[in-house]
């Protein structure tokens, strides 16, 4: 689930209080779930049964263990750094420094790419609202959780722009919105104002707002512009409040959609939802973009982690010619 339960501030367990912490640090709940995933192993590994034995000296130990032992990734291994340099330096105030420790060197992978033929050819084997999802992730460059969590105040059909707000790293940012979806995307609007208004009458059109923002905003809740853009089929107990409301479709849900779409398809490559956003960009690049407008469009904090398209397009080569072909 991607909803933070809500804690008790004088809880007196660890994980508990550790969670308080990241949040009060204003990290997203996915880095909230990593960081709580690694601690978990971390104590596990060692054997800690208390907060005193924790140290940050066995850090490298755990790190080197990952690659020796589990044949991580590095960027698996880099988000075990991150998790555990956090609980230590951040939080336990150690000090963290010179971690020793053997690091993963297998070389990243170039992303898979749809072709445009076959991005369509899965889009046109889902239905909605997976269809329309699917748009969005390859037409605007979306993360799944970024199109599932978009709210009708995101989307502005007459500017085409599309707001991700608290996208990966908390980042708001905006993006494309394809003239192509525009039509679906105007019914979508108005089938979740229709919804709304039924779910008004029944007492269930409060809507979970991020942030303590219900406190700060407290009739916004309730209002259209805060509503899902993809709300879930039906009404569900909200887990921190036991408030009955409607969240959002679930990415799982999306995600095996997709799954059955590409075999459907015929596609053999390794592709999930991911792809379309990799593939958002590959061709934005093979169309004469550049790096430093799809840098901004998928929200990248690094232009390096941009680069590595102009390798799936082949960019990188400059222009050089095979042998074979010379005159």
């Amino acid at each position: 689930m991607d909803i933070p339960q809500s804690l008790k501030p004088d809880s007196p367990r660890f994980a508990d209080q550790l969670r308080i912490f990241i949040r009060t640090r204003g990290l997203s709940f996915n880095t909230e779930k990593q960081y709580l995933y690694w601690v978990t192993h971390f104590i596990r590994f060692r054997n800690y049964t208390s907060r005193e034995e924790i140290n940050a000296q066995d850090i490298p130990t755990f790190l080197t263990h990952l690659v020796t032992q589990r044949n991580v990734s590095p960027n698996t291994q880099k988000a075990a750094l991150n998790a555990l340099v956090f609980l230590c330096k951040e939080y336990l105030q150690q000090p963290v420094d010179h971690l020793d420790f053997k690091r993963a060197k297998k070389a990243a992978p170039l992303p898979t790419v749809f072709s445009h033929s076959e991005a369509m050819a899965v889009i046109n084997e889902l239905k909605h609202p997976a269809k329309l999802i699917a748009q969005l992730m390859y037409g605007s460059g979306l993360r799944i959780n970024e199109a599932l969590r978009l709210r009708v105040n995101d989307v502005d059909i007459k500017q085409r722009i599309i707001t991700i707000r608290a996208g990966k790293g908390n980042k708001d940012r905006t993006t494309l919105l394809p003239n192509t979806v525009i039509e679906d995307l105007a019914t979508q609007l108005a089938f979740v104002k229709q919804q709304h208004s039924i779910d008004a009458l029944n007492g269930h059109d409060e809507v979970y707002m991020p942030f303590a923002l219900n406190k700060k905003y407290p009739t916004q809740a309730k209002s259209l512009g805060w509503q899902y853009l993809f709300p879930s089929k039906q009404i569900s107990q909200d887990p921190r409040s036991n408030t009955l409301r409607r969240h959002h479709v679930t990415d799982s849900s999306i995600q095996r959609a997709v799954r059955n779409a590409i075999k459907k398809a015929n596609i053999t490559k390794k592709a999930s939802c991911h792809t379309f956003r990799h593939s958002f960009a590959t061709r934005i690049l093979e169309r004469g973009g550049d790096l430093r407008t799809i840098q901004e469009l998928l929200g990248h904090s690094d232009i390096k982690t941009t680069q590595i398209y102009t390798h799936v397009v082949g960019l990188h080569f400059s222009g050089t010619k095979s042998p074979l072909d010379f005159d």
